[in-house]
């Protein structure tokens, strides 16, 4: 199993933001054998055959089963790609006293003080328009392109006493110091790309923690790096797919970019991705629409996304009943308020699958009074009218530019899925 950590960290170093991340995803299904499919051409699939479909930063990867669809059913897993963090404003770039220097957003709801003085790396994607074609690629300047310095201690005393960053003002990331460049950040994009500078004509960028992802511990039992909620647990659904063989349902994995920010986009999971795809792939197998919906009723997920591990500085911030610890093994997440989609019927089938894998589980619950994140369980839940449970692998520091997360806790996620997969 450690070669799937060591793919974990390659993953993870190889995917700055979601659109790298998608393109990793959908490199390493194909080293599997699994075939694109197109959203706008006709689908011809076979059973047994692997196939997978993006839209835009999204991935749908899926392998026919060998029994009839409207008997077993699809058994799919889903997780998401993005990670909260810092987008460049691409209008923004300015330069006063020398100093060139960006604006952002903020994505998601990262720990923005973690993003403070430290390499940050600049990745996404840009529109360039060449010879009157245009088209959209992928960049990642892969160099410590920025950085978000802290003013000192004797400008700002009350920073170890709880200071708050203002967005707009504090967080803005420094490109380079006597700069001869009108727009630094373009020159260096276009230079990347070598393109001219006038056909880059937008771009769509995100600052990230340049470390590597590495092991860490005097045991060498934890993972450190950044965007493991949720590469993590999109890893470990990837792998699982990966590596099934010819499975008597139809499995399904769904890779969704945009659940930091409400999964309200044309490819999140709150968009008719998955509910096109799988009638999709009942049309292409001749079932018609009664047949179609006898296989969602007979169809079950697991959304992956990572766990709250209990942190011993903390103990007060987490119920002593439900506080799962790191490489205890994968997690089962409940919220009374359907947060997390987990019921009754959705957990024991995943404590099923844990007892099959021969793996340990835990279950969390968040203290009654704090509030409690969400995830695309409930999204699909709701969607498709399914039962989903929701599970996650321990973590610490979630929402950090680097969090940590456990070796044994992830290679015990991989068991349970491909016993899932099976």
């Amino acid at each position: 199993m450690i070669e799937h950590i060591r793919d974990l960290l390659d993953f993870l170093d190889g995917s700055p933001c979601s659109v790298q991340a998608s393109a990793q995803i959908a490199k390493r299904l194909e080293e599997s054998g699994f075939t694109p499919l197109e959203e706008s051409a006709k689908w011809s699939i076979k059973a047994g055959g692997k196939y997978y479909v993006r839209r835009q930063t999204s991935v749908l990867a899926f392998i026919a089963g060998s029994q009839p669809l409207e008997q077993s059913g699809f058994q799919m897993a889903a997780a998401h790609i993005d990670s909260p963090g810092l987008k460049l404003k691409p209008e923004s770039v300015k330069t006063e006293g020398n100093v060139a220097r960006i604006a952002v957003e903020v994505y998601g709801g990262p720990i923005l003080s973690t993003w403070t003085d430290r390499e940050l790396g600049i990745a996404g994607q840009v529109a360039i328009r060449k010879d009157g074609v245009s088209s959209v690629v992928p960049v990642d300047l892969q160099r410590p392109a920025a950085i978000i310095p802290n003013v000192a201690i004797h400008l700002n005393r009350e920073v170890n006493k709880g200071f708050e960053y203002n967005k707009q003002i504090h967080l803005q990331a420094i490109l380079s110091t006597g700069s001869t460049a009108g727009n630094p950040l373009l020159a260096a994009l276009a230079e990347e790309l070598q393109v001219g500078p006038e056909q880059i004509t937008e771009m769509e960028l995100f600052l990230y923690d340049f470390a590597k992802a590495a092991l860490g511990g005097l045991d060498g039992n934890l993972i450190i790096s950044g965007r493991l909620d949720n590469l993590g647990m999109s890893h470990a659904i990837l792998s699982a797919i990966r590596e099934g063989g010819k499975p008597s349902s139809t499995v399904v994995a769904a890779l969704y970019d945009h659940e930091e920010i409400g999964s309200a986009t044309a490819q999140g999971a709150d968009s008719s991705f998955l509910a096109e795809t799988l009638e999709r792939i009942s049309i292409a197998q001749g079932l018609n629409r009664e047949e179609h919906y006898l296989a969602l009723r007979r169809s079950f997920m697991i959304s992956g996304d990572m766990a709250h591990a209990f942190h011993p500085s903390y103990p007060e911030k987490y119920d002593a009943s439900c506080s799962p610890v790191m490489n205890g093994g994968p997690v089962i997440k409940w919220n009374a308020s359907h947060k997390y989609a987990s019921t009754a019927l959705s957990s024991q089938r995943f404590a099923s699958l844990c007892e099959a894998a021969g793996v340990r589980w835990q279950k969390f619950v968040m203290r009654s009074d704090l509030l409690c994140g969400s995830t695309v369980g409930p999204i699909v839940s709701a969607q498709l009218g399914i039962p989903v449970v929701d599970v996650g692998s321990p973590l610490w520091g979630m929402h950090s530019v680097r969090e940590t997360a456990g070796t044994k806790d992830h290679e015990s996620m991989i068991k349970v899925l491909r016993q899932y997969f099976q």
